[in-house]
This record gives structure tokens, sequence and C-alpha cells, in this order.
């Protein structure tokens, strides 16, 4: 009876041990996942492009932390993106990269694998009818992305002259 006793309290300790050992793995999935950038996305509530948007960036590996300011402009200028380079929402990273508008994914993802030394982050202004969120079937309208710098100033980071062009390529 004793060795029935000792075998059962071993595998009730086996198991339960490795219930333990499955369960912190799971908790751990977060660290897995930590090299996908976090974009916190500032937005009107009501705003469907930005949701739109969001989804696109989602698709492109990013994880999304979704906030509605009451001031939208103020999130604007408290990370010093001009107004004429605005749009409807403001995506900001941990390091406190800001990505401004319907900018496709694989921008975003080229810019934070190198980050230029004076940057702030990327803008596109405005709201270009077939940027991601902006789908309008198949119309289309070109526009760029830029760069924007810490003095207020912006290049021209990338044009988009096709839909094409805005796709997430496989890594």
């Amino acid at each position: 009876m004793k060795f029935v006793s000792n075998y059962l309290s071993h595998t009730v300790m086996f198991f339960s041990l490795l219930f333990l050992v499955a369960c912190s793995q799971g908790e751990q999935e977060p660290e897995k996942t930590s090299s996908i950038a976090l974009l916190n996305v500032y937005k009107s509530q009501s705003c469907k492009c930005c949701q739109k948007w969001i989804r696109h960036i989602e698709d492109a590996g990013f994880a999304t932390k979704i906030y509605h300011p009451t001031d939208l402009y103020s999130i604007k200028s408290d990370y010093k993106i001009q107004p004429k380079y605005r749009s409807c929402h403001t995506a900001v990273t941990s390091d406190g990269y800001v990505f401004e508008g319907h900018i496709p994914g694989r921008f975003i993802q080229q810019f934070l694998q190198n980050p230029p030394e004076d940057a702030i982050g990327l803008s596109v202004p405005g709201m270009p009818v077939g940027s991601p969120g902006m789908e309008v079937g198949q119309k289309f309208m070109p526009y760029k992305v830029l760069l924007l710098k810490k003095d207020g100033s912006a290049e021209i980071f990338t044009s988009i002259i096709s839909q094409e062009q805005q796709k997430v390529k496989s890594q």
C-alpha cells in the first residue's frame, strides 16, 4: 500500500510540475513577441479609416494599443508633429518615434530597422485615397511618405506610386 501511495504521490508531483512548466511557458509568451513593435495609436473614437489602418498595421506584424484622447491635436503637438504634416491618427513607439497618418506598415518596419539619427518618425499628411485604411475600390492617388526631423522639417522618405508598393514584403 505504501508503494501505491508513493507512486501516486510522485505521479501527482510529476503532473503538477509538468503543469507548472507549461503554465510558466505560456506566461513567457509575451517575451517571445517582444521583438514585435508596439504602436500606441491615438485616434478619434469614431474614425473608421483609422480602424482600417490599425488592421493593416497589425497584419504587418505590429501590436497596437488604442487611445481616444479628448484633444488629439495636443498629442500631435506634444510629439512635435508640425500642422502641415498631420493626419487623422498618430502612432508612437516605446522609443518615442511617431508615425502620423496612413503610412504603409512596410515603411514603418524599414524605418525602425535603421532610424535616421535626426528623425522623429514618418508622416503621410492628409488622407490619400488608396493608402492603407483609405481604400476606395480600385481608386489610388500617388503620395509621399515623409521623414520627419527633429528640427521640424521633413524630406521625402519614399514615393508611393502604386497600391502594390504598399504591401508588406515577406520576411
